[in-house]
């Protein structure tokens, strides 16, 4: 009884639709974007991509795609995956280093957490994920870096309009424009600021206690060069993840970059 996720996000969402212009194409964009990625990804749970025809644009999308709470449809929320995720951690001095020899050293250079209530009506803005936007700031404070330093992203797209909503959280985006930045190519792999490259939630899974360092996983890969083909940033010196748990209700953003 009660509140569930995926209808909260679905109150979210079509608050943000009216209020920005959000449509249902456009969260199917970030669905199939999401699914490309992710079907490069041998660590995908969904490792199989999907088309716009299929899940919006054709005539039987609807039975492809249906509504699990209005306006969010199936390809709009992630599956509850099983998995786990590991990094090892030592300080830069330490002698540990020397095994790390082999592989290009990543580091931690930020990371900042913050919370919120559950609660829609306690909340000053319900469109507003404040501890994603506190989490941030402490993250880029600590790394002394600003949203334009970074070259990609993963972001905590349990349901696809969180794409958007935590981007312009963070800064990347003005709040309502990260609609056209996807419209545009801009977070695909190829795009000015690809998101999602391990295909996210939505493609890549969500194994919960193990997805926030999975995320952290997809950074250090991509920042030695080492994603598969075709879903590899270019030249990438610095990656974020934000993960949360509720709906923003507790958040760790982390910054890895290059040493």
């Amino acid at each position: 009884y009660g509140l569930t996720l995926p209808a909260f996000a679905g109150m979210f969402t079509r608050l943000y639709m009216e209020k920005y212009g959000l449509t249902e194409r456009d969260l199917a964009l970030v669905a199939v974007k999401d699914h490309e990625n992710g079907s490069r990804n041998p660590f995908a749970h969904v490792e199989i991509p999907c088309t716009i025809e299929a899940i919006h644009d054709g005539e039987n999308a609807h039975v492809v795609n249906p509504y699990v709470a209005e306006p969010i449809r199936l390809y709009g929320t992630c599956p509850v995956s099983d998995g786990a995720a590991t990094v090892i951690l030592c300080a830069e001095d330490s002698p540990k280093m020397k095994h790390f020899k082999k592989k290009e050293p990543v580091m931690i250079s930020g990371i900042g957490a913050a919370t919120d209530t559950h609660c829609v009506h306690n909340r000053k803005d319900p469109l507003e994920l404040t501890a994603v936007k506190l989490s941030a700031k402490r993250a880029f404070g600590m790394a002394g870096l600003t949203p334009e330093d970074i070259s990609f992203a993963e972001l905590h797209d349990a349901f696809v309009i969180l794409e958007f909503a935590i981007s312009e959280e963070v800064g990347f985006f003005e709040r309502g424009k990260s609609r056209e930045a996807v419209i545009e190519g801009v977070t695909k792999i190829d795009g000015r600021l690809p998101l999602n490259t391990s295909g996210g939630l939505k493609s890549k899974g969500h194994p919960l206690g193990a997805t926030g360092v999975s995320q952290v996983f997809e950074l250090v890969k991509q920042l030695r060069g080492e994603a598969e083909e075709g879903r590899q940033v270019k030249d990438p010196k610095h990656g974020m993840a934000v993960n949360f748990g509720g709906f923003g209700n507790n958040v760790v953003t982390t910054i890895c970059s290059k040493k």
